[in-house]
């Protein structure tokens, strides 16, 4: 009888508290640049007939700014958005606008917030990539490949000799034999120790679902043999030459033709 009466009373006093509660129907909204695109965001009637509603943005980098603050669109915003009850649209969206959009709600001693992610779809561009000429056999080559233009982030693919090549070369008879390790979401080619194998001409591809797929101009990567009669030869020509000098200097020395303050920097005696 205790329990009942204690249920009881636990559900009649629950149900006098208000149910602050904010909502985004639409948590992630694509949208084509250019296009208008709608931030919808509800809210319950605890926070009262007059609730105080803002919408802070937050970059891809990080930067927090105010959209709306104090019942009115900020300064940048003024004639880019317009608030209405239960959202905000955008009348035309750019790429900078990708970001997280944050409706927070008060009122009535009460507090929600909930956030919008808005994708701004945007093509890639012609991804700009490099490519090493020339390596050394045994050496390490990173060749890299990037767009700054795509949105969502577009990943990467690379070719050698017009040739996709496979994430995982070892799973790919044909590709077995190289050593190569890519990475498709930020564009890098990466030979730890490249060979003769490598050699060949390299173009990357961007590729975000957006418009067509962008290729990168084609270089020719050559891989040479470490030169060690030419690195051999070099080293006796210098050594050569310091011994000549030093027999120079202390044949100068014995003659008198050199003073003897010079003689003591130079260390020659």
């Amino acid at each position: 009888m205790l329990t009942f009466v204690f249920v009881c009373l636990s559900i009649s006093v629950s149900g006098l508290h208000a149910e602050f509660t904010v909502t985004v129907p639409n948590p992630s909204v694509k949208v084509k640049e250019n296009e208008g695109a709608d931030l919808k965001c509800t809210y319950t009637a605890d926070f009262g007939a007059t609730p105080r509603v803002e919408w802070k943005f937050k970059d891809l980098k990080g930067s927090q700014s105010f959209i709306y603050f104090d019942n009115k669109p900020t300064a940048q915003y003024a004639s880019r958005i317009t608030v209405y009850p239960g959202g905000l649209r955008f009348n035309k969206v750019t790429r900078a606008d990708t970001g997280d959009y944050d409706c927070e709600v008060s009122g009535n001693q009460g507090y929600g917030e909930k956030t919008v992610k808005l994708t701004v779809l945007v093509p890639p561009s012609k991804p700009v990539s490099r490519v090493p000429s020339s390596v050394t056999t045994g050496s390490n080559a990173l060749l890299t490949c990037f767009d700054k233009d795509g949105s969502p982030p577009p990943t990467y693919k690379w070719y050698k000799d017009n040739t996709p090549l496979p994430d995982d070369p070892s799973k790919f008879p044909s590709f077995k034999n190289l050593t190569y390790k890519m990475n498709a979401f930020n564009g890098n080619l990466e030979f730890p120790s490249v060979s003769k194998l490598d050699i060949g001409s390299y173009f990357c591809e961007a590729n975000n679902g957006e418009g067509a797929p962008q290729r990168g101009d084609a270089v020719k990567m050559d891989v040479r043999d470490l030169n060690v009669g030419g690195i051999v030869a070099g080293v006796i020509v210098a050594l050569l030459a310091v011994g000549l000098l030093l027999f120079a200097l202390w044949f100068a020395s014995k003659k008198g033709y050199l003073p003897s303050k010079f003689l003591r920097v130079s260390g020659v005696r």
